[in-house]
């Protein structure tokens, strides 16, 4: 079929210096593919004329049955040829042979006025005329953009024969004639030729060849046909700017052919995916498609999994990093993972705020059927082993303070003042174990997330929700199991008695820790057990720092997202401060439990989560001179050391002021915690105990990496919103600023005190650490975390 659209084409005999094409006499045929014949030499598909059908040729006309087309045509093409063989010979310089008379890639020497071809850079080809030497190789040259460069040789890649003194005003009208005598399928038909018969050509030879003429508009027609070829001619030699052209063999054509049309296929199903991406751009965001309809078709399936992959930084091969910057190239957009983000965001596969880190991470945010399926048949089944052995303290006033929109709780308080005036007070944990066994099922699915994700946006529980919340939470007028710490204080806050025990409670209040202040300061007589929770966490506190903690409490962010999934979401900011009355009341309650656990285990040989906290490298009194609170705070923490885990026996924990510390007061959102609720009550139940030191330990570093990796997913969520809560005040708003500390010259470390954000700005000559300043905020970009503040002056 190749010489079928040669001709079909109606090109092949024209040129610039042709007559015009009725002159040729060729026409048109229409043929069913019934009609096709096979040529016998060449192997191609020909039509079989009809006996009605005519064709004109040189001067007469034939009526035939069965005529090749391929051969009608050679024939036009040789008497073409003849036609002009005087004429090209003359001007290329042949012998009656058809042979070059000198060397076929010899140059022709740089002159002034001469129509030359050169690389501009590795995208661009133009057309130049040769102005004046520059140095002793470069050669000036005003291009076809009317720009004058100076060039050097080896950017030249064709000087255009049979030319002198080219004005270069003409240079646009020769492309444009180039350009418009261009037809590929010569190239397909002097291919067949050339390889029929083995031989070369230079650009000038294929010019005579395919147009009958050599001159050079045709010979820099032919070099455009040939240095843009990917199919039919390769480059045998090259010498400067000339080269020497060779017909490819037919196996090569057609896998050459085929990687072409697959190229073409691929191209053509890359604009239909590229529009389909920017009509769902254009589209409003009410109108975009959902997220599940981009994933139904495996190849639309394949880019956007790639985009993802490379929005994250992600790609698991080289071949998804192509396919992406493939795409991001072809939608006008930068390759960087910023663009795929916002590219999937404007189509609507990702939220406007999507959590990047998430996706990254590969976050379980859901459990399997399996795993809830096994938490409802031990919510249905589970039998309390414990029950017989459980101490009644239902008639406790038990209080339970938390955030607001807390989901599982975990533990609540209660006190009584003791007939000879000392304290007594319950720490209840939430029995979490009644449910669950080492090495269940459920449990092994705990360990692997190793604790609950709570970010400003949602919560990923540990366990399955209903388990959490129906079987292991505390609630409200029920009767609850749970593991009861009762400690009596004495005058100084030190432990003067305390017990460990399997227990019933039946929680009286579920207080925020605005309510429970609120009940604080109010003093009520009804509500006296409050009180003393209060005072005994007075002497507590006493108590640690003079065993030598520090205190580190400051002013914290948190921040609740109603609905994250809207582009505008409504943002809810509560600022912490870790010396309310109530919130110092439940933490030092929870470090009195945990330093209750380390004794015990201490003194039963229990292996335990052991925490400590080195101390050695603070000295407190080097931080006197610096104001109580977020700013001695800030400057302690900077010094501070990473905690440390001993399995085996209790260690000092320095900074909380203990010989020993054990978390136990979180079972259903900590799965270390867990591990010391299985221990403690396997030695409650006199059974042997689950683990071992050495199996705590290794369980420990796969846990320890979870929680980690949960805490910087907090920090960076709880950072975005912020910031987004920031962008979206009004830019008069002004912000109190504390100065914590000075990170470099006038660059201040600031506390942003009605947010509980710690940020940096410059700030004013004269100004010291301690001192309040007001800041605006001139940029807050959250995607791209970064946040600019002014000091107003």
């Amino acid at each position: 079929m190749m010489a079928v659209r040669a001709v079909n084409s109606c090109s092949f005999f024209r040129s610039a210096s042709s007559p015009p094409i009725s002159a040729v006499r060729c026409r048109f045929f229409t043929f069913r593919s019934s009609s096709l014949r096979r040529h016998p030499k060449l192997g191609f598909l020909f039509p079989v004329l009809r006996p009605e059908q005519k064709f004109f040729g040189h001067g007469s006309v034939w009526s035939c049955s069965v005529h090749s087309l391929v051969d009608i045509v050679m024939e036009e093409l040789e008497f073409m040829r003849k036609r002009k063989r005087v004429c090209a010979a003359s001007k290329v310089g042949l012998t009656s042979s058809g042979k070059l008379l000198e060397d076929k890639l010899v140059n022709r020497a740089m002159e002034k006025g001469l129509l030359l071809e050169f690389k501009k850079d590795s995208d661009r080809v133009l057309l130049a005329v040769a102005q004046r030497p520059d140095g002793k190789k470069n050669w000036m040259v005003y291009d076809q953009n009317g720009v004058t460069s100076s060039i050097k040789p080896q950017q030249i890649t064709y000087i255009v024969p049979g030319i002198e003194n080219f004005d270069h005003a003409g240079i646009s009208n020769f492309i444009r004639k180039a350009q418009d005598n261009l037809d590929p399928a010569l190239l397909e038909f002097a291919w067949v030729e050339l390889l029929e018969k083995n031989k070369s050509v230079t650009t000038e030879e294929l010019a005579e060849m395919i147009f009958g003429s050599a001159e050079p508009l045709e010979s820099y027609c032919a070099h455009l046909l040939l240095s843009k070829d990917e199919l039919y001619f390769s480059v045998l030699e090259t010498k400067g700017s000339r080269s020497l052209y060779g017909p490819r063999p037919t196996v090569q054509v057609e896998e050459l052919l085929q990687r072409k049309l697959a190229r073409e296929a691929a191209e053509k199903e890359l604009q239909e995916i590229v529009q389909l991406l920017k009509a769902a751009k254009a589209m409003p965001l009410e109108a975009k498609p959902p997220k599940s309809s981009w994933i139904v078709e495996d190849k639309i399936r394949h880019i956007i999994e790639s985009l993802e992959s490379y929005a994250i930084d992600a790609c698991k091969n080289d071949e998804q990093k192509k396919t992406a910057g493939v795409i991001l190239k072809a939608m006008g957009l930068t390759k960087t993972a910023s663009s795929a983000v916002n590219l999937l965001i404007d189509i609507g596969y990702f939220p406007v705020h999507v959590n990047l880190e998430l996706l990254k991470f590969n976050i379980r945010t859901d459990h399997s059927d399996e795993i809830i399926s096994a938490a409802e048949s031990l919510l249905a089944e589970s039998s309390d082993p414990d029950e017989i052995d459980r101490k009644d303290l239902t008639h406790l006033k038990v209080y339970a303070i938390d955030v607001d929109e807390a989901d599982e709780l975990d533990d609540a308080l209660s006190a009584a003042r003791l007939q000879d005036g000392r304290l007594k007070v319950w720490i209840h944990v939430a029995d979490s174990s009644r449910f669950v066994q080492p090495g269940s099922l459920v449990d092994r699915e705990a360990m692997r997330r190793g604790t609950s994700i709570f970010l400003p946006t949602a919560t990923y529980p540990m366990f399955p929700e209903k388990l959490a919340m129906e079987g292991m939470s505390l609630k409200q007028g029920e009767i609850c199991n749970a593991v009861s710490v009762s400690v009596v204080l004495r005058s100084d806050g030190s432990i003067a008695e305390y017990s460990v025990d399997n227990s019933f409670i039946k929680p009286t209040y579920m207080l925020t820790y605005e309510s429970a202040s609120e009940l604080l300061h109010l003093n009520l007589e009804e509500e006296v057990e409050l009180k003393i929770l209060s005072e005994a966490a007075a002497l507590r506190l006493q108590w640690r720092l003079e065993q030598g903690a520090v205190e580190t409490g400051s002013l914290e962010a948190r921040i609740k997202v109603a609905n994250p999934e809207d582009p505008e979401p409504i943002i809810n900011l509560y600022v912490e401060n870790q010396a309310d009355p109530a919130m110092r009341l439940v933490s030092e309650m929870m470090i009195l439990c945990g330093e209750v656990i380390a004794t015990y285990g201490s003194c039963n040989n229990i292996p335990l989560p052991y925490r400590g906290q080195p101390q050695s490298n603070i000295d407190i009194s080097a931080f006197a001179h610096l104001p109580e609170g977020p700013i001695r705070s800030s400057a302690i923490v900077k010094v501070m050391r990473a905690a440390e885990i001993d399995f085996r026996k209790p260690i000092r924990h320095g900074i909380l002021g203990l010989p020993g510390y054990v978390q136990f007061t979180s079972p259903i959102r900590r799965y270390m915690d867990l591990l010391a609720h299985y221990q403690v009550k396997a030695y409650l139940r006199g059974d042997s105990l689950p683990f071992s030191a050495g199996q705590l330990e290794g369980m420990a570093s796969i846990i320890n990496m979870h929680t980690r990796l949960a805490k910087r997913l907090f920090g960076s969520s709880l950072r975005y919103w912020i910031l987004e809560y920031l962008r979206r005040q009004a830019k008069e708003r002004r912000y109190r600023a504390l100065i914590l500390r000075f990170i470099k010259d006038r660059i201040a470390a600031l506390l942003l005190v009605e947010v509980g954000f710690q940020a940096s700005a410059s700030v004013s000559v004269g100004l010291h650490i301690g001192d309040e300043i007001e800041v605006w905020v001139e940029e807050a970009h959250p995607r791209d975390d970064y946040l600019a503040l002014k000091e107003v002056i």
